[in-house]
């Protein structure tokens, strides 16, 4: 089964943080990766762009509106994900708490639901 690791971050942190801290925190990731390869977990990945660059699309009366920014104001945003292929959710569970994110911010694990067709042929 397929699971979406969420990675929400505070996206300021990282400025924050001494060049050798960086350093640090992009080798944890890095090895993070390479583990979840290693294991044929991994089937994607990704970081994504600062949230002030995000784009929120709603309909209203028929039209679609868009609005700077994501829609949810909060304290952390999402960073990146991980999409991994696990046996069950104690497994993606186990993955996520590995994950370096979970040190710093957190981990939403959600599983992906089947399309019918892919369903039909499981």
């Amino acid at each position: 089964m397929r699971y979406l690791l969420l990675l929400h971050v505070d996206e300021a942190g990282f400025g924050r943080l001494t060049p050798s801290e960086q350093a640090q925190g992009l080798a944890a990731y890095q090895a993070f990766g390479e583990a979840l390869t290693r294991s044929g977990a991994l089937v994607s990945s990704g970081r994504l762009a600062p949230s002030a660059g995000a784009k929120t699309v709603t309909t209203k009366v028929g039209r679609p509106v868009v609005m700077d920014g994501p829609f949810a104001e909060t304290k952390e945003q999402v960073g990146g994900y991980f999409l991994i292929e696990a046996p069950d959710l104690a497994a993606a569970l186990e993955w996520a708490g590995r994950c370096p994110a979970a040190g710093h911010g957190a981990v939403e694990v959600r599983p992906l639901v089947a399309a019918p067709a892919e369903a039909a042929s499981a």
